[in-house]
């Protein structure tokens, strides 16, 4: 399933052609992805204006003219493309305008912007979703509510951590990949997070705080490492697992600088260490570390 990175690449590759436009016209081609798309969901989007594109965790959210609130989620399979408009690209959206290989029977929702250019939401699996929603009640919503914060936000401070780490029992990997807590982390780079700040897995969440609950030097090395691993990914494009690819059809290239992830039984890329790259499992997820210099 794509992660933080990859969603946002998609992010930025949809801004420029969604971003102050309108829906010129809307293709829906069937009634269901994961859960039922909106009653008159085709209807309802036409003629609306997209005023701005975020990121929230791994959910796309455009806001739209209307006071209306278009949530996305690409689920394991969904990929969106751009096609140019009119005479080429009518909006310059640079090189995030490419067309798409993916097959078309499995073209769900296609976007006809008024500037001519084209979004298509493919999915095979349809593990994707899209729903509207009330900007009033964008934060209260059930997917919305409760989420941690941004692991590239102001918010995420290592006292920040170390006050929802104090006490608690649960290991590093678990706590990291708790969406209450940090929004938007998935196993990848739970993983590298962890390597660079050469943090075992399966260390207590507790060890991020002091006894007066005051942030320890692992918490400022996570809260570190965890920003630097999703700016480089983000910066490479996100990595490419299975059926992810971004909004220009091409993959991410991340993976090519994994440290630990999916490297069972090689070597420890970290200098001077002579360790060798381990896999478990935690709760159901695969874990990789290296025991020797993760402490």
């Amino acid at each position: 399933m794509p992660e933080l990175p990859e969603v946002e690449t998609v992010r930025r590759g949809l801004d420029p052609v969604l971003v102050g436009h309108a829906f010129a016209r809307v293709a829906q081609n069937r009634p269901d992805l994961r859960f039922p798309l909106p009653p008159d969901f085709a209807k309802r989007l036409g003629g609306r204006r997209v005023e701005g594109l975020e990121r929230r965790a791994k959910y796309l959210i455009a806001h739209l003219s209307g006071s209306e609130a278009l949530i996305m989620h690409l689920g394991m399979t969904g990929r969106f493309t751009v096609a140019a408009g009119r005479n080429g690209a009518a909006h310059t959206p640079g090189h995030y305008v490419y067309g798409s290989d993916a097959n078309p029977r499995h073209d769900h929702v296609v976007f006809h912007m008024e500037q001519g250019a084209v979004v298509t939401y493919n999915d095979p699996r349809r593990f994707g979703f899209m729903l509207l929603v009330p900007e009033s009640e964008l934060g209260l919503h059930p997917l919305m509510h409760g989420l941690g914060v941004e692991p590239l936000g102001p918010e995420l401070t290592p006292a920040y951590l170390a006050r929802r780490a104090a006490g608690r029992a649960v290991d590093l990997k678990a706590f990291q990949s708790d969406q209450r807590v940090v929004s938007g982390l998935g196993n990848i780079y739970v993983c590298e997070a962890l390597y660079r700040a050469g943090l075992a897995p399966k260390r207590p969440a507790a060890s991020l705080a002091t006894k007066r609950g005051t942030p320890t030097v692992r918490a400022e090395r996570l809260v570190e490492t965890i920003r630097a691993v999703l700016s480089d990914a983000i910066a490479a494009g996100g990595s490419s697992l299975r059926d992810y690819r971004h909004a220009d059809g091409t993959p991410g290239a991340f993976q090519e600088t994994f440290a630990v992830y999916d490297r069972a039984g090689r070597a420890c890329v970290r200098t001077g260490c002579s360790g060798t790259v381990r896999r478990i499992v935690q709760a159901g997820r695969s874990t990789f570390y290296c025991p020797k210099c993760q402490r």
